[in-house]
């Protein structure tokens, strides 16, 4: 179990003495109150615990994001999807880029997709891997006229 587990546990059942005698209201029981840590030893700690949520391979990973990037119907929902996208440890496909800078065009979000080719180049882990990307991605961009960042501010040497 989790050391954030157990100290939720602990703190959960932690109140002040002077907080349950507040309530005079509440009825006698005749069964002893158990401590937190009686209660915390009934639960396995040899179970995992599971978010619902499986391992994915990357191209069920892409095919997903294409699908909800081809959905969007407004900015936020092409934010959140952006933000979702690249807060895995995973640099998302040129298919699933292009699915968001067609998205960007459909909701007329020029910022986005300016912040798109700023995300991918935070994400990537060298500038040849970036370049490669701009490459694959250069067809869109010209056809959909966005800019890159170094193109709208150069840097002043």
């Amino acid at each position: 179990m989790a050391s954030t587990t157990l100290f939720r546990l602990a703190t959960r059942s932690i109140r002040p003495a002077s907080f349950v005698r507040a309530s005079s209201y509440a009825p006698r029981c005749s069964q002893p109150v158990r401590s937190s840590f009686a209660i915390a030893n009934n639960f396995s700690t040899s179970a995992k615990l599971r978010s619902g949520h499986e391992e994915e391979t990357y191209e069920e990973f892409s095919a997903r994001y294409e699908k909800e990037f081809d959905a969007v119907q407004d900015v936020f929902e092409l934010q959140r999807n952006l933000n979702n996208a690249f807060a895995y440890d995973l640099v998302p496909s040129v298919e699933v880029l292009s699915a968001a800078l067609r998205a960007a065009r459909r909701v007329n979000d020029f910022p986005t997709a300016v912040r798109v080719f700023e995300g991918i180049r935070a994400k990537v882990e060298n500038e040849g891997q970036y370049k490669q990307y701009l490459e694959a991605l250069e067809g869109l961009r010209n056809e959909l006229g966005v800019p890159l960042r170094e193109e709208l501010y150069p840097k002043n040497e």
